[in-house]
């Protein structure tokens, strides 16, 4: 189903293969992406951690972004909750979230008929696996286990 615009929403501290795939998803059933990236505060306030800063993580993925489509067919927004501001737009119809997330659209779809709006679709998409079987993320890279494709990285001895 092709909507007219979606949202997505992430750290991106490496654009990795995992959030190669969630992009192509919102981007294969959104004419317009809305793309919310974690704020360094957000990320402080979750327990988390990134290696990259805000910008520098918001300035990758728009090279990456810039790369695959044009730019008239996405906007980035700092994430400073969950949602952020994007979510609460009239012309968003859906947001494309990973398994692990995709639950907390409840609570922007209620606050969303709160406010007269309708309440969006989510559309799942899985989490991509590494070369060990566990899913690909940041964290994992960061600590050198796997690299951005998944794979395995093999312990020097």
């Amino acid at each position: 189903m092709k909507f007219r615009v979606v949202a997505v929403g992430g750290t991106f501290d490496y654009i990795h293969k995992g959030h190669r795939e969630l992009l192509a998803k919102a981007f294969e059933c959104g004419e317009k992406v809305i793309i919310g990236v974690t704020t360094d505060n957000f990320v402080l306030k979750l327990g988390k951690s990134t290696h990259n800063r805000y910008e520098d993580r918001v300035r990758k993925l728009k090279e990456y972004l810039l790369s695959q489509y044009s730019i008239e067919r996405f906007e980035i927004h700092p994430l400073d909750d969950y949602f952020g501001s994007g979510i609460y737009r009239e012309e968003v119809e859906a947001l494309v979230a990973s398994v692990e997330t995709a639950s907390r659209v409840e609570l922007a779809n209620k606050k969303r008929v709160e406010m007269g709006l309708k309440p969006l679709k989510v559309i799942k998409v899985n989490m991509v696996l590494a070369e060990d079987g566990k899913p690909i993320s940041s964290s994992r890279i960061r600590s050198g286990s796997i690299d951005t494709e998944g794979r395995v990285k093999k312990k020097v001895e």
